[in-house]
């Protein structure tokens, strides 16, 4: 089994910064890539950003140059850093990972979210 906890989100004016963190726990092997999706209300979940454990990277086209994702291997916590909020930005950010994990003594794949946090920006 693989949790994911998250952290950071709130209420923050148009303008501002937020920074969320994602850290990973149970018996992983290995953790391919980390990301951070979003949804807001009556719409569907999108990709923000997302890091591999090379540290490539890819954005979403409307975040790329406001929000930076990083991650700390030996911590298994993935960070995204959300500067220059706009409310359109408001949603619910979701942390995922994906790796392989041990049970019953078998290498198997797993895709894990989080339980969600809240960003809302007012303007």
């Amino acid at each position: 089994q693989v949790q994911l906890v998250e952290s950071g989100g709130g209420l923050v004016q148009a303008g501002g910064s937020l920074r969320l963190s994602c850290s990973a726990s149970g018996s992983m092997l290995s953790i391919n890539t980390m990301g951070w999706y979003r949804q807001a209300p009556g719409k569907q979940r999108d990709l923000v950003a997302a890091i591999t454990s090379g540290s490539s990277t890819n954005y979403l086209d409307s975040v790329t140059g406001r929000f930076t994702i990083s991650r700390d291997n030996a911590k298994n916590t993935v960070y995204l850093q959300m500067n220059s909020l706009k409310p359109e930005d408001t949603a619910v950010y979701y942390c995922n990972a994906k790796g392989i994990y041990n049970r019953d003594s078998l290498r198997r794949a797993f895709n894990a979210w989080g339980q969600g946090t809240q960003v809302t920006v007012s303007s």
